[in-house]
């Protein structure tokens, strides 16, 4: 494995920045210093650059196995590093869906093969497996998935007793999908009946509304603490989940929650030109919702930033509302509009680089990744700040070839990704390929 020096990149890391250099040998960080006068087969003149660790992504649809006209774990993985992404975890309501432990390592030996970042899967509850769940080794997968509303697929576990069972026996961290499906079964039908099938898609937050959000994960939530669970909350989308969660630091948390790029930057009033681009569940809501959302990820109620990565085909989305099918793809533009947050100022950037790659490291007790460490694999990401480039289909990588920032000018640029310790993606070029690894735990 070729070695590589990294000179005079502005180094941003556990609340601090410096200049400094970067000795990257056999795939691991290894030596920071203001100067490093060594020999390396490779060496990057980063001056100018921010060097940060590479996005961890602890929620994407990359569509492998069975679903994949819309994406494949080959096309999004390098859409994914091309957009500064190193690492993801990937959902298990594929097909056939990620319920058993012999379908999971199936899915493992499949990245082994095609994906170009770094992985980890997801094992899938159901009403019904939970002698699977229990058999889980805790450092084989990432976590447990439950879908505790109706969304893509059908995987939904409306039973409490199931709920109650894997909230009991869980041997790894359980990611909920919270929303609550009779509530929202009630308004399809009510819109319905006024509407037809043409149901206008700013109602998707009427429909999917924020009672049926709050209902679901609040029971989460009294649930993990009944049971003592490791809970981890996915893409909130109301201001008054906020409160259901404490703030601070993520170390020590038994509940935690996450917020996905797209709810921290639209809202309702987008749905009049962006449409079912961003239809998406639970939903796009009110700019008020947003707002504290972004409040709640500098108080650190909201641990990680996160995607729901989640590809369909443009003629899939063009379809009327309710056969339109929601989720959105924003790996490659994730990280471009956090970093615009952090030119509006509503971010710094040591709130951004802690949410996507510290705390993730941290909840998922991810062995040597997050953190610009020596010893640690050297998964970072070089961003050009003051680069502006504009997302349009020309440079769109994924296989459903749609954005729903076309169009949009972004105010950096990702300059080069790095994959354990090789240069994967430079200034709009690949390398040759060479698979990502499986993410390793450190659990007891």
């Amino acid at each position: 494995m070729a070695s590589i020096l990294i000179k005079q990149a502005t180094l941003v890391n556990e609340n601090n920045s410096q200049v400094a250099d970067i000795l990257i040998q056999s795939g691991r960080i290894e030596k920071i210093a203001h100067s490093i006068d060594a020999e390396a087969d490779q060496v990057i003149d980063a001056l100018g650059l921010h060097c940060l660790p590479g996005m961890i992504d602890d929620q994407v649809h990359f569509r492998d196995p069975g679903l994949t006209k819309k994406g494949d774990i080959a096309t999004e993985s390098k859409a994914a590093i091309a957009g500064g992404t190193t690492s993801f975890m990937d959902m298990p309501n594929v097909k056939p869906p990620t319920v058993t432990l012999a379908a999971l390592e199936e899915k493992f030996a499949m990245a082994a093969t095609k994906s170009w970042a770094n992985y980890s899967f997801y094992l899938g509850a159901t009403n019904d497996n939970i002698e699977e769940v229990k058999a889980l080794d805790p450092n084989q997968a990432c976590g447990v998935k439950i879908f505790m509303g109706a969304s893509t697929g059908n995987m939904l576990v409306d039973r409490e007793q199931a709920l109650r069972d894997i909230f009991t026996h869980s041997p790894v961290l359980i990611t909920t999908h919270c929303e609550d499906t009779p509530m929202i079964q009630a308004q399809e039908e009510a819109y319905r009946r006024q509407y037809g099938e043409n149901v206008p898609m700013r109602l998707h937050p009427e429909i999917r509304c924020r009672e049926a959000c709050y209902k679901s994960s609040s029971f989460a939530v009294q649930l993990a603490k009944e049971t003592g669970a490791d809970l981890h909350v996915l893409h909130l989308t109301t201001a008054e989940e906020m409160a259901l969660f404490e703030p601070g630091p993520v170390a020590g948390k038994k509940i935690t929650a996450e917020a996905c790029v797209h709810h921290l930057w639209f809202t309702d009033e987008d749905y009049d030109t962006r449409g079912s681009l961003i239809k998406c569940n639970p939903a796009v809501k009110k700019q008020s919702d947003r707002d504290a959302i972004r409040q709640a990820v500098k108080e650190g109620r909201i641990d990680i930033i996160a995607t729901d990565h989640a590809p369909h085909t443009w003629e899939e989305k063009q379809n009327a509302y309710f056969t339109a099918p929601s989720g959105l793809p924003q790996v490659q533009q994730s990280l471009s509009a956090l970093l615009d947050l952090v030119h509006e100022g509503v971010f710094d950037l040591y709130t951004v680089v802690e949410k996507v790659a510290h705390n993730v490291a941290t909840r998922y007790q991810i062995q040597d990744r997050g953190f610009i460490r020596e010893g640690y694999w050297a998964d970072l990401v070089l961003v050009d700040m003051n680069q502006p480039h504009t997302d349009d289909k020309a440079h769109n990588l994924y296989k459903c070839k749609w954005s729903p920032w076309e169009g949009h000018t972004f105010k950096s640029t990702v300059h080069s990704t790095i994959v354990n310790g090789r240069l994967m993606y430079s200034q709009g070029e690949f390398a040759e390929f060479t698979p990502g690894a499986r993410l390793e735990f450190d659990r007891k």
